[in-house]
């Protein structure tokens, strides 16, 4: 073959060849992502969704599980993109033992129906509880809430409504109950060896709650969304093994990011004032994001031990 002609074959074979590998690498790039699990042994608590409510910083919304040997026993909160970072720790809905929900903000709660649509499809034998915060005019209790998706005759779900009807002992059937805390921990669930205690928090006017696994001998306590007012979180923290706070505003924050929501300061004054072992920052919204060293520096003029910045599908063994 003439040189030319041999040189013009060879780079219309270059050019043709991204054309030809796209769809070879489109195909394995579709194949979900492998299951991403915490390990099988001791407690862990694992973050589903380290962000918040934006969607242009790629995480799913707050939403955490705790394992135990592991089985997932404990959902907190569901939001946005938490079903399907569910979906990839391998944890299943029959599996659990309880869903803690700290308040119903939609960053916190969206992807409940996604979940509990997913459980129907599994072999679940019991009752699957359900805690969270009492109503008032501004937010729905959370009977309410459950209601509002599955009840059988306004539901926006009504069609999933047979599981919340009364069913046969050892049937699958959602009981959700709203938690009426105050500043002093209160024991909400027990099943064995694990328990869930909770406080009452300030979220603007929202009604919200802190929460604190208990599995054995290990606690792990959940802030929620909290300006960090009143002495309740620092009783719930007492001595926790781990504290996943919310970094959801930086320091120096003012109006009504700061009525809501408790800026690094008062996240190392209360996880030093509860003596936690480790501390975890997750709920990292953008106005937080790439302000890590000022983060860390003001939580270090009160807190000593341990601290890291959670992302989606982190898991945090209890040692």
């Amino acid at each position: 073959m003439h040189p030319f002609f041999r040189e013009f074959e060879l780079r219309i074979r270059g050019s043709l060849l991204p054309f030809l590998l796209a769809p070879i690498l489109t195909c394995t790039l579709a194949f979900p992502a492998p299951a991403q699990t915490c390990g099988a042994d001791g407690v862990v608590a694992q973050v589903l969704g380290s962000g918040g409510p934006e969607l242009q910083d790629k995480r799913a919304s707050s939403s955490y599980l705790v394992w135990q040997n592991g089985r997932p026993r404990v959902l907190v909160d569901a939001g946005g993109g938490s079903a399907l970072r569910f979906g990839e720790s391998g944890a299943q809905m029959s599996q659990l033992d309880v869903i803690l929900f700290t308040h119903f903000h939609v960053d916190h709660s969206a992807d409940f129906p996604a979940l509990i649509k997913s459980s129907w499809f599994e072999d679940r034998k019991r009752p699957l509880p359900i805690y969270g915060p009492p109503g008032n005019d501004f937010m729905p209790s959370t009977t309410e809430f459950v209601a509002d998706f599955f009840g059988a005759q306004r539901g926006a779900y009504r069609y999933l409504s047979e599981l919340l009807a009364p069913g046969e002992e050892g049937s699958y059937k959602m009981e959700p109950h709203n938690v009426a805390a105050a500043q002093q921990p209160i024991v909400v669930f027990r099943s064995g060896d694990l328990s869930a205690l909770a406080v009452r928090v300030v979220h603007g006017a929202v009604p919200a709650l802190a929460w604190r696994v208990e599995v054995g001998a290990k606690a792990i306590v959940f802030s929620g969304d909290t300006n960090g007012d009143g002495e309740g979180l620092v009783r719930l923290a007492a001595k926790a093994d781990l504290f996943i706070a919310h970094n959801a505003v930086p320091e120096g924050a003012v109006g009504l990011e700061r009525r809501l929501h408790m800026p690094p300061s008062v996240i190392g004054q209360i996880a030093a004032g509860a003596g936690v072992r480790s501390l975890v920052l997750s709920h990292r919204m953008l106005r937080t994001l790439g302000k890590e060293d000022q983060t860390q520096s003001e939580i270090r003029e009160h807190y000593s031990g341990p601290l890291q910045f959670a992302n989606d599908l982190d898991c945090f063994p209890l040692k």
